[in-house]
């Protein structure tokens, strides 16, 4: 099953700290989503100067070496004909996109009722006509988990997405928080209007292999606008198997932004 470990690590500058990284990890560039805390400075002539800080998230664990077979004992001949076992499914289970087995954890049917009912609540409160339809997503490629997508129709819903879909993602965080409080434990559903986040899914996935070829081919970095967390994990993730580019976030708070740089 796969392990998300993370790490700070400082150096003289960010591809020194990011060595020193992968070596405490033990993976390769290709197995991390890298993010630069602090470029650093080299001060003048030595004064000022200050260390580079970059947080690594290993996205699998390394393989364990193989344990040594045990040498084989005879088996005693048996006294009596063994029991007829019952077969048992040998089917491997599903796998991440670097091969690592992850363990496929189903969706919370109690907060799904709850999750429905507080949606419906809420656009009762903003006046709102809509339908809600419930669904479970697919396993996540890194954690192997589902969960419960509530999907508002209805007509003239573009107030509820917002620019750039702030207005949606503040809606989602409050149904969050409500469910969560009454749950007693975090809420993770996803709230979406008319398959937006679906849609803006696909784009951002079309603009880092775009922006990716453009690196290849200029052998330059490209730095994209400043995205919230979820849509930078989607280049992340989109480019985390890609041969000849890898990618960073850098920048703070709402400046945050993914680069992708050339290997």
């Amino acid at each position: 099953m796969s392990q998300k470990r993370e790490i700070e690590v400082r150096g003289a500058d960010v591809e020194k700290a990011i060595e020193a990284g992968l070596k405490q990890l033990g993976v390769k560039r290709s197995d991390v989503i890298i993010d630069v805390i602090d470029e650093g400075s080299r001060g003048l002539l030595g004064i000022g100067s200050r260390d580079a800080v970059v947080r690594l998230v290993a996205l699998s664990a390394p393989e364990p070496p193989p344990a040594p077979k045990p040498t084989p004992k005879p088996a005693p001949k048996p006294t009596k004909p063994p029991k007829r076992e019952t077969a048992v499914s040998t089917s491997p289970p599903p796998a991440n996109k670097n091969g690592h087995d992850v363990e496929v954890t189903e969706a919370d049917a109690e907060e799904k009722d709850r999750a429905q009912e507080m949606i419906a609540e809420l656009l009762n409160q903003l006046e709102i006509e809509a339908s809600i339809t419930a669904s479970i997503s697919e396993p996540d490629d890194l954690t192997g988990r589902k969960v419960n997508v509530f999907d508002i129709e209805g007509e003239d819903l573009g107030v509820l997405i917002g620019p750039r879909g702030e207005t949606l993602n503040a809606m989602q965080y409050l149904a969050r928080l409500m469910v969560g409080n009454q749950l007693q434990r975090r809420a993770s559903f996803v709230v979406d209007v008319e398959g937006y986040r679906r849609r803006r899914q696909q784009a951002l996935a079309r603009l880092a292999e775009r922006m990716a070829k453009k690196v290849v081919t200029r052998r330059r970095p490209v730095s994209l606008e400043p995205m919230p967390p979820h849509e930078r994990r989607i280049i992340h993730m989109t480019l985390r198997d890609n041969d000849e580019v890898y990618t960073q976030s850098s920048g703070e708070g709402k400046r945050r932004k993914v680069r992708i740089l050339p290997k």
